[in-house]
């Protein structure tokens, strides 16, 4: 009798208790032998099996029983799951999802009533899930207006067993409902047009990047949409590749070069909302003059250099006459100008309208991302804007 299984019982059922009886196994054995002798691997298939069978069995005749111990089996699951390949085919069949109703379904009975709202325009079955319903929220509600379902993953290996179920099944796709906007997530064929210009969107984009400070720990960019005027006016999304990464590095291995990363955020614009609309008409009257002048500038200028850089493929190096290269680099300097000179009115104008910064900052409290002096702030500026 012995406490150390290694080799004979898997990893991920090391908590089991019990007795293995086996007359091919002499009583005085090294640790090589256990991890060579052919009947020792058949002994830890044969568990491996008999475990799956009994969870299937008590899942065939008292699922309600089954349920209610799920949240305490999982873990051990899918760490069969993620590690032993014949433990996933047998009990993928009866691994059980809870949606944000806190209903139990298998994959299969789940993928029967999504399919006809989550598949996306490509084909793929989108699954939605939440790692916090609470602090997902405004993500999840979203997804509820649109009609979608969202699953809870909320458990230490789901990433990884995310990726284990992707792997097989490439129809598939599992993403985090704050990872874009609701009409990027399961991409349909419907769209919304903007109500500004592709100019006003970009330098409205500018506007509030100016307004947001990149930290150590994490790193924003500010992209504008044309969603629906009735969709938040601004919302921040992180990338599901990127943070599902990030979330495996915990774990080390190959993803350790990605917990060393910062964290990346998208500031999501929406073009059609009301307010946004407001501030770009602000813009407008205060500095349309100087930015048309600006634009026609930048424009005439990218015009010159694309010239000169064509003219000078067309030539080798030495053929070039210094003139031309002087030409060529005045002309980059100037540009550069005209480009610092408008995100300077651009920042200018962000550093003015309280509106832009109080936008910024609901949409990071949405996130539980606004903290310390920010949050002191932003009260402060919302008592003086009521």
């Amino acid at each position: 009798m012995t406490d150390s299984v290694e080799g004979i019982v898997p990893d991920f059922l090391t908590l089991l208790h019990g007795v293995i009886d086996s007359p091919d196994i002499p009583l005085n054995v090294s640790r090589s032998y256990l991890q060579s002798d052919s009947n020792v691997k058949k002994i830890s298939g044969h568990i491996t099996k008999k475990v799956a069978d009994r969870l299937a069995d008590i899942f065939k005749k008292d699922r309600e029983s089954f349920e209610k111990k799920w949240d305490d089996l999982k873990l051990f699951i899918e760490y069969g799951m993620i590690t032993e390949e014949k433990f996933f085919e047998k009990v993928s069949k009866f691994t059980l999802y809870k949606n944000t109703a806190g209903k139990y379904f298998t994959l299969e009975e789940y993928d029967k009533i999504i399919k006809e709202n989550q598949t996306d325009r490509d084909k793929s079955l989108v699954h939605l899930y939440t790692t916090d319903p609470v602090a997902q929220h405004t993500y999840v509600a979203k997804a509820a207006e649109k009609g979608y379902d969202v699953l809870v993953f909320d458990g230490q290996l789901d990433t990884h067993l995310i990726n284990t179920i992707e792997s097989k099944e490439p129809s598939s796709r599992f993403v985090r409902v704050d990872s874009d906007v609701i009409e990027k997530l399961i991409r349909k064929d419907e769209s919304h047009t903007s109500k500004l210009s592709q100019s006003q969107s970009d330098d409205l984009a500018q506007v509030f990047r100016s307004q947001v400070t990149d930290t150590d720990k994490a790193r924003f960019q500010v992209r504008a949409e044309n969603l629906d005027e009735n969709d938040l006016p601004m919302v921040i999304t992180q990338s599901e590749f990127m943070r599902r990464m990030k979330d495996m590095a915990q774990f080390g291995g190959g993803y350790s070069f990605y917990g060393e990363m910062p964290d990346s955020f998208d500031l999501v614009l929406n073009t059609n909302h009301p307010l946004v609309i407001e501030l770009a008409g602000d813009l407008d009257k205060e500095h349309a003059d100087e930015l048309k002048k600006n634009s026609a500038g930048i424009e005439k200028t990218k015009l010159e250099i694309e010239f000169l850089e064509k003219e000078h493929g067309k030539k080798k190096p030495d053929e070039i006459p210094t003139v031309e290269k002087d030409d060529l680099e005045r002309m980059r300097g100037d540009l550069k100008q005209l480009e610092e000179k408008r995100k300077g009115i651009l920042e200018g104008f962000g550093n003015e309208q309280k509106a832009v910064r109080q936008l910024i900052d609901l949409a990071m409290l949405a996130n539980n991302m606004l903290k310390g002096e920010a949050l002191s702030a932003f009260v402060k500026r919302s008592i003086s804007l009521l």
